[in-house]
């Protein structure tokens, strides 16, 4: 009987030591593929960082890797003139108006003379007097970033309403001060205003789902994937890529932030820059090497 005790201990014995070294060599490679891949995403900073450098002008940058919440920051908390890309808080603070029963996106608008303004969309060559629903303006301001539809949201809400919606949700460096188009203001240094930081919080509350709720984050990201502008992020990723995202051009100034899914996980992409260049294409090609290169990092046989 003793001996079957002493056999059965040193049984016990050999198989907790088996388990000690297996969890010691599982430990041990998983430490060894989480340095492998923090010094991968170091790289990956370090190649993004390059490009910006090499560009004439200015580039603010926030890459969001959502296997492991790892950030690659540069100059991310700068203020720049916002361009179009302010669209994506203002339909933001169009749903809490909702959520908090002011409106109803199914209300009808009439279009007046006085909202037309030119710039991008379709609403300028309409008939005055015709109806649309706040819907159907809201994703006209999204998908072909329409101008006069997004003057009208901002005249039904109001400045005030607008930048206090931005600050309760932390947009500290976003402040909206004149409408779309209004280069008369523009001329006189007022300009709206917001960083590559801001764009990449209310981003990633979308795709959390925590922009006010699950629902209205899975409608921001319907609307964002339904983007008719496709020369900057999604421009050299591979055909079918889903991106949900917003640009922003004016004069010296082109954008594009938004959420780029892969086979091997998602992540968040802002790139906003400021040129002197007499157009933007280079701005557009720095926005689309990035968005690939980060693209690469996730699927590198591509």
């Amino acid at each position: 009987m003793n001996l079957i005790i002493r056999h059965r201990k040193k049984l016990l014995c050999a198989a907790g030591v088996a388990l000690i070294t297996i969890a010691a060599i599982t430990a041990f490679d998983f430490y060894t593929g989480y340095k492998k891949e923090r010094a991968r995403w170091g790289s990956l900073r370090d190649v993004i960082a390059a490009q910006t450098e090499g560009f004439k002008g200015k580039a603010y940058v926030v890459i969001k890797d959502y296997n492991r919440n790892w950030r690659i920051d540069i100059d991310s908390g700068t203020r720049i003139p916002a361009a179009s890309i302010i669209k994506v808080p203002i339909m933001g603070a169009v749903f809490s108006a909702r959520e908090e029963g002011k409106l109803s996106v199914s209300d009808n608008i009439k279009l007046r003379q006085q909202d037309k303004t030119g710039g991008s969309g379709t609403l300028k060559n309409q008939r005055s007097g015709k109806e649309y629903s706040i819907k159907e303006i809201m994703e006209l301001m999204m998908t072909i970033s329409d101008n006069t539809a997004t003057n009208i949201l901002i005249n039904l809400l109001g400045l005030d309403y607008l930048n206090r919606w931005f600050q309760d949700n932390h947009l500290m460096g976003t402040r909206l001060s004149r409408l779309m188009m209004d280069m008369t203001s523009r001329d006189k240094g007022i300009e709206n205003y917001t960083t590559a930081d801001d764009m990449a919080l209310v981003l990633d509350k979308m795709y959390r789902g925590k922009l006010i709720n699950q629902n209205v984050s899975s409608e921001c990201m319907r609307i964002l994937k339904q983007q008719k502008t496709r020369n900057r992020i999604p421009a050299k990723l591979p055909k079918g890529t889903v991106v949900a995202h917003k640009t922003g051009l004016e004069k010296g100034i082109c954008h594009d932030a938004g959420i780029v899914f892969t086979p091997n996980g998602d992540f968040l992409i802002c790139v906003l820059t400021g040129h002197k260049y007499s157009n933007s294409y280079k701005s557009r090609e720095l926005i689309s090497k990035i968005a690939k290169i980060v693209y690469e990092y996730y699927m590198p046989d591509k």
